[in-house]
């Protein structure tokens, strides 16, 4: 599978533009590491939208779900660095999504991430599913270098103690992530897999955005010994 693991917690947060620079300097240079670092978790990659709502967009991979409700994981959400809560205090419109990966296709990850987020029901889940493992294949287009299906878990998703993120009905969605190497090629994508009449027998999607990758860290980046 081209995404590392089977569980991800994607977040995504506006910021002030007169605590823009501070916010991405911590993001930089303290809490990708922090949290790469923390036991089952694998690899981050940081986005900034190209068209897309909100502006920051990240995504932690781990080992498996339940390491987004481990030991580990809590103390750590429980004992933030004054730099973390100070940051996480001015976050804006955050969504924070404990999923599992149920669907991985393709080989590598693209510099250009589309994001398409819809809202099943218990009775179509199946159907949807199956439509997207159609719909989920990259070697069918150029410039995409893989796809994938991220499942919520409402139980697992929405506020911690120090993230304002907002618990609504979203914390059922599911996320497709499309990885390419360019923003043209994941655009394209959308408009003609997930929007209009081809969206079928899929509904429309709550919404759809594109992102530029910022940076990656993996687990071997900061090894030692």
């Amino acid at each position: 599978m081209p995404l590392a693991g089977k569980g991800m917690l994607l977040t995504s947060m506006d910021i002030d533009a007169a605590d823009e620079a501070d916010f991405n300097r911590w993001y930089d240079r303290e809490h990708l590491e922090e949290r790469v670092a923390i036991e089952g978790f694998l690899e981050a990659r940081r986005y900034v939208a190209h068209a897309a709502h909100p502006k920051y967009l990240c995504l932690y991979s781990t080992a498996t779900l339940d390491v987004l409700d481990s030991p580990a994981y809590r103390a750590r959400l429980a004992n933030p660095t004054d730099w973390s809560r100070q940051s996480m205090a001015r976050f804006k419109n955050m969504l924070r999504v404990v999923a599992r990966i149920t669907i991985s296709n393709g080989a590598g990850r693209g510099s250009a991430l589309g994001v398409v987020r819809l809202r099943p029901v218990p009775d179509n889940a199946g159907e949807w599913r199956d439509a997207l493992r159609k719909k989920l294949a990259p070697e069918k287009y150029d410039g995409i270098i893989s796809m994938h299906l991220l499942e919520s878990e409402p139980k697992l998703s929405g506020a911690t103690a120090e993230i304002p993120a907002t618990r609504n009905e979203g914390a059922r969605d599911w996320f497709v992530l499309i990885d390419g190497t360019q923003v043209s090629a994941v655009s394209t994508i959308i408009a003609e897999r997930f929007t209009g009449p081809a969206a079928s027998p899929l509904p429309l999607p709550v919404s759809v955005g594109t992102y530029r990758l910022m940076w990656d860290l993996a687990k071997s980046d900061i090894s030692h010994g």
